[in-house]
């Protein structure tokens, strides 16, 4: 019997450093591929280029406040609302010829006339008259109004100085090419259907470039790069007959 005992003591024993051999083992190569994971460094990721070189969300460019949320369709009631609303001005003025100061005075008329007419009956139904609040615009508001519109027309002013001294090329060129744009488009639509226009590329751009960001973000990257290439060949050219000119003077 105790022979017996010991032999299944020695089997127990065996079995008992076999399995902490394998366990070792497993641990000492786990350690061994994390240290060659370590060893070899991962890639770099290197910086995801972002169209107009920004570095924040679309959101959070356009503002992140009430404007963002209409503009990228946070709300689809309000936008939806919005672009109906715009687009039933857009059809009484262009599509039924219908002028701005009679729908104004038609619309003035129309709440006049039902806000009176519910003050009076008020009296005889026994209803509460309807409360119209006090609108009052503080001075501060339009002063800060008046500061922010100076500020642009001010940046303006200085754009078109520094084009006009002939300092800049890229404005320069820029300026002709939105210009040009500009006239192209006004001689195909008047000006009502053109602002409507920039309003619906207002309302669908933002969001479909939100979706579509990564493709659209890669495409540019090789615009630019192309755009800049052809710009540096451009302004030799033209540096170059410049100085052509001065010699021959």
């Amino acid at each position: 019997m105790a022979e017996l005992i010991e032999s299944k003591m020695e089997e127990i024993a065996d079995k008992i450093s076999d399995k902490i051999h394998r366990k070792s083992s497993s641990s000492s190569s786990d350690s061994d591929d994390d240290k060659r994971s370590h060893g070899h460094k991962l890639p770099f990721k290197s910086k995801v280029y972002r169209l107009f070189g920004r570095e924040k969300p679309l959101h959070q460019v356009l503002g992140a406040g009430k404007p963002a949320d209409i503009l990228l369709w946070r709300n689809k009631r309000v936008s939806g609302a919005v672009l109906g609303g715009v687009t039933t001005f857009w059809f009484l003025f262009e599509v039924l010829d219908y002028h701005l100061i009679t729908l104004v005075c038609h619309i003035l008329i129309l709440f006049l006339s039902v806000l009176f007419l519910w003050s009076n009956a008020s009296h005889f139904i026994n209803n509460s008259p309807p409360t119209i609040p006090e609108v009052v615009i503080s001075e501060k508001c339009l002063l800060k109004a008046a500061s922010c519109l100076s500020t642009e027309i001010n940046r303006a002013v200085n754009v078109a100085r520094t084009i006009a001294t002939g300092k800049d090329l890229k404005t320069f060129l820029g300026a002709v090419a939105g210009l040009w744009s500009i006239s192209v488009l006004g001689s195909c639509f008047n000006f009502l259907t053109l602002v409507y226009i920039v309003f619906l590329l207002l309302y669908t751009v933002p969001v479909l470039y939100e979706k579509y960001e990564d493709k659209v973000d890669a495409h540019a990257e090789k615009a630019i790069i192309e755009i800049k290439k052809q710009y540096v060949i451009l302004e030799k050219k033209v540096m170059a007959n410049i100085n052509k000119g001065k010699k021959r003077d």
